[in-house]
């Protein structure tokens, strides 16, 4: 220990700057790394179910039958709306199943 209380002073406040930098700057740091890394996934999964329902769109647009012409137009935007609710109530579902399935230990 110093003996100049000035000293004790300066070390007490680097020590308390440092013991700071490392409980809270270093884990945002990584924090803001994995959101980061999520939110990128997150878009380039949302263009391609943009992607996906445009082509499919597309597809039956293309057809030649009864339900894309004339009054029923509509009927291959139902079904792509209907297809993407259907996708993200599958999704909705397992991740609600994984949820409440219980955490296995690793030890053994």
């Amino acid at each position: 220990m110093a003996d100049n209380p000035q000293q004790t002073v300066r070390e007490l406040q680097d020590l308390v700057v440092a013991y700071a930098k490392q409980e809270t700057v270093e884990p945002l740091k990584g924090m803001a790394r994995y959101a980061g890394f999520g939110i990128l996934g997150a878009l380039f999964v949302g263009i391609g179910v943009a992607f996906m329902s445009i082509g499919m769109l597309r597809g039956l647009q293309s057809l030649r039958g009864w339900g894309v012409h004339g009054n029923y137009s509509w009927v291959p935007y139902i079904a792509v709306v209907i297809a993407l609710v259907l996708l993200a109530s599958g999704i909705w579902i397992t991740l609600a199943k994984r949820s409440r399935r219980p955490e296995r230990s690793s030890a053994a």
